[in-house]
C-alpha cells in the first residue's frame, strides 16, 4: 500500500482530509478511487485507511488497523562536514532508508564547499523532500529532520545533548590496534543510551585540531575498519553497524 505522511489531524469520526501534493499524488499519479486502501502516517503512527471521498482533496477513514513502527530503538543523528557535489543528497536518501533520525551538515576545516546562505534554504527544503520520499519508500513512521548547516563551534555546543558521541577518525583506522566500533556499540547498548551522534568529516576527513576539540568536548573516536571510506560511504557503514547491533 502507498504510504503518505500528513500534518492534518483526524476528526472525531477518524477521518482526515488529505490536501496538497499528497492529494495530487493519490489522484493523478496513483489514480486511486473510493474504497481503495492506503497508509497514512500521522504523529509517528501508521494507520491503514480507506478512501471515502475524492475531489480536489481526498478524505480517508481509519480502518482500525495500524502497522508496527520499523524505527530504530535508538535515535542516530549524523553530523557530516559539508561534502562536494550531490553527496548530501545520497547521505540523506540512503541514511533515511537505514534509519537515520536527523542530519546535521557542518562547516568543517577541510570542507571545500562553502554553503550559500541565499540558496541554502531551498537546498535544505530539497533535502527534506528527499528524506520524505525515502521515508515513504522504506515504510518508516518518521521523516528525519534535515538541519541547516552549522559551524564547528555550534557542533561542539550540541555534544552534551546526546547520550553517546562518536567521531569517524581515519587516523584511528590506520592504527595496528584499532578501537573497534562494534565494541563501543556494545557499551552503548549495555548503558541503554537513547541518542547517538555520529560525526564525519568531509572528503579530507576531520582535522587534528577538530578531533582534539571534539574529544575534549566528550566525543570518542570510532574505527570503521582498516579501509578508508569515502565521505558519503562512512555514515551508511556506521548506520548499518548500529542496525546490526540494536535490531
Amino acid at each position: 500500500m502507498q504510504r503518505y505522511f500528513i500534518d492534518e489531524q483526524f476528526n472525531d469520526q477518524n477521518e482526515v482530509i488529505i490536501t496538497g501534493e499528497n492529494a495530487k499524488h493519490i489522484l493523478k499519479v496513483m489514480r486511486m478511487e473510493i474504497g481503495e486502501s492506503l497508509i497514512v502516517v500521522q504523529n509517528n503512527t501508521a494507520y491503514i485507511c480507506k478512501i471515502v471521498s475524492v475531489g480536489q482533496n481526498v478524505i480517508v477513514k481509519q480502518t482500525g488497523e495500524t502497522i508496527p513502527s520499523p524505527e530504530m530503538p535508538v535515535q542516530v543523528t549524523i553530523a557530516c562536514g559539508l561534502p562536494k557535489g550531490d553527496k548530501l543528497d545520497l547521505i540523506t536518501q540512503k541514511g533515511t532508508e537505514l534509519g537515520m533520525h536527523a542530519l546535521i551538515p557542518f562547516a568543517a576545516e577541510r570542507s571545500i564547499v562553502k554553503w550559500d546562505d541565499k540558496k541554502g534554504e531551498k537546498k535544505t527544503e530539497r533535502l527534506q523532500k528527499i528524506a520524505k520520499e525515502a521515508a515513504e519508500q522504506s515504510q518508516r513512521t518518521q521523516i528525519p529532520e534535515i538541519m541547516s548547516p552549522i559551524s564547528f563551534k555550534q557542533l561542539l555546543s550540541i555534544i552534551p545533548n546526546y547520550d553517546a558521541v562518536f567521531i569517524a577518525d581515519e587516523e584511528d583506522a590506520k592504527q595496528e590496534i584499532r578501537t573497534r566500533f562494534a565494541d563501543k556499540l556494545k557499551k552503548v547498548y549495555d548503558n541503554e543510551s537513547k541518542s547517538i551522534l555520529l560525526i564525519f568529516g568531509p572528503e579530507g576527513g576531520i582535522s587534528r585540531n577538530e578531533a582534539k576539540s571534539l574529544i575534549e568536548a566528550g566525543s570518542e573516536t570510532m574505527s570503521l575498519g582498516p579501509r578508508i571510506l569515502r565521505a558519503e560511504t562512512a555514515p551508511l557503514y556506521a548506520l548499518s553497524a548500529i542496525s546490526y547491533e540494536f535490531e
